[in-house]
Order: C-alpha cells, then sequence, then structure tokens
C-alpha cells in the first residue's frame, strides 16, 4: 500500500519545473542533489517529497527510467520518505505524454492537473489512466488553479473519468509568473467549493495548498488553520516569513513544520 494514502502534513517540493541554480545555488537539479535535499528536508520536518526531473540541460522532464532512478536511491538513502511525482506539462508535454509516464512507472503518488490532463479532450484516454493508477494503489493528488476547478472535479467524478475513491486536491493560490505573491485570502473560494465537493463526495477529501512569494507562510498556516496539509519549498518561493532569503529547502521545510 502506498505511504501517500494520506497526505502528510508537509510536503516538500525543492525544485519544480522552472527555476535553476541562478534563482538559487541550493536548488537540486539532480537525482543525487535532489536526494540529498530530500533527507535535509525529511529532518526538517518534511513526510513527502514532490519530485521533478531535470534533463542533462536542465529542462523539465518526464522521463520513467529516471524517475525509477530517483526513487530506487530514495529507497536506499531516504527510506523513510516516499516520493510523489509530477505530470507537470510546463509547456514541453502534452496529455499524451503524461499518460505514456504513467503507464512505465508506478510511483507511491503522482501528482495531475486536471487542466492538463483532460487538455486534448480524451475523456477515455484520461479514464483509463486515472483508474489503472487507482487499480495499482497510486495516490493521485489533483493540481487545482481555482475553485472553478474544484466544481469540474466533481462533474468528472460524477461522469466516472475518476475513479469514486478518496481524494487528494492541491490549491495553488496564484500562478507560476514572475513576480506573483499569493494572499491567504486566495484560500477562500477554493474552501467554499470543496464544502460543496465534501457533501456529495462520501469516499473523503484530503486538502493541501501551495503558494508563491515571501507570503508562503502566511497562506500555509492559513491552510493549516482551515484544516488543510502544506507543499513548501522553492518550487514556489525562496524567501522566509520575515523576509530573509533562505538558505536552502529544509529552512523553509521547518518554519512550516513549526506551525503545527
Amino acid at each position: 500500500m502506498s505511504r501517500l494514502t494520506s497526505l502528510p502534513p508537509v510536503m516538500v517540493a525543492p525544485n519544480g519545473a522552472r527555476r535553476t541554480k541562478a534563482d538559487h545555488p541550493a536548488l537540486p537539479m539532480t537525482i543525487p542533489e535532489t536526494v540529498a535535499c530530500a533527507g535535509a528536508c525529511a529532518t526538517a520536518g518534511a513526510g513527502a517529497i514532490h519530485a521533478h526531473l531535470r534533463d542533462a540541460q536542465g529542462r523539465h522532464w518526464l522521463d520513467a527510467g529516471a524517475y525509477r532512478e530517483l526513487i530506487a536511491e530514495m529507497e536506499r538513502t531516504v527510506p523513510a520518505m516516499p516520493v510523489q511525482i509530477t505530470t507537470e506539462a510546463a509547456g514541453r508535454y502534452d496529455p499524451a505524454d503524461q499518460r505514456a509516464l504513467l503507464r512505465q512507472v508506478t510511483p507511491e503518488g503522482v501528482s495531475i492537473a486536471l487542466a492538463e490532463m483532460l487538455a486534448d479532450g480524451d475523456r477515455a484516454a484520461a479514464r483509463r489512466s486515472y483508474h489503472a493508477l487507482a487499480e495499482a494503489g497510486v495516490a493521485v493528488q489533483h493540481i487545482l488553479y481555482d475553485a472553478g476547478q474544484v466544481d469540474w472535479l466533481a462533474r468528472e467524478l460524477a461522469s466516472g473519468t475518476l475513479p469514486d475513491t478518496p481524494l487528494q486536491l492541491l490549491f495553488v493560490l496564484g500562478r507560476y509568473t514572475e513576480g506573483q505573491r499569493s494572499t491567504p485570502a486566495m484560500l477562500a473560494p477554493f474552501l467554499v467549493a470543496l464544502d460543496a465537493l465534501t457533501k456529495r463526495h462520501e469516499a473523503g477529501t484530503d486538502w493541501a495548498v501551495c503558494a508563491f512569494g515571501p507570503t508562503e507562510t502566511a497562506c500555509l498556516a492559513a491552510a493549516r488553520r482551515a484544516g488543510g496539509k502544506a507543499r513548501v519549498g522553492f518550487e514556489n518561493n525562496l524567501f522566509m516569513a520575515d523576509g530573509r532569503r533562505a538558505r536552502d529547502n529544509a529552512e523553509r521545510v521547518a518554519e512550516i513544520a513549526a506551525l503545527g
């Protein structure tokens, strides 16, 4: 059984698809760097890693073999920390590429943006992918960018595109744009939509938040107070709550883990 059937209170997202060492020298780009970062973040209080890969040119990379290598290294070096892989398109991949990745590697967890997986309109293929993941015991976290997408997810559940299983959601407060600063107020529409969803979906819903910019800590604190969980790390923000540039991902994790 996947150790990610329930989201941990804190998950670290140490690199993402866009930033490089030009943004911060401690941002991990290689598999060894990612594993070392994961170990430090586990000590700081992270219960899982949301892992992105980079190719030899430093570009976002959806590669099954490399993901299998990362998972094996994590099992050898940081065995207590489960790995959630990503299917993020990041302008490089389409839904067919994303589904192909998921046929070739079986992680404990994966994050999938609903809007990306359904971007080509092929609901039959999406249904096969989502249901195969459920049958394999892979914990799927659905990435949602606004409250309307929560309602959209409910419709896909009702139509059978998504299996009727416990849900894991990630509410993204803002967008991956230069200078984005999320605010705690951005969470409110998601919570209204979540309340409507949970009244219809009896299998249960587990949710977390990620946020951008120096207000990340305030946003994640608001999520924790509302009963949610947190995804934190250099994918979204490089700064501590006091405005100081974080030393590394572990320092960001420690600040969020201290929220309780």
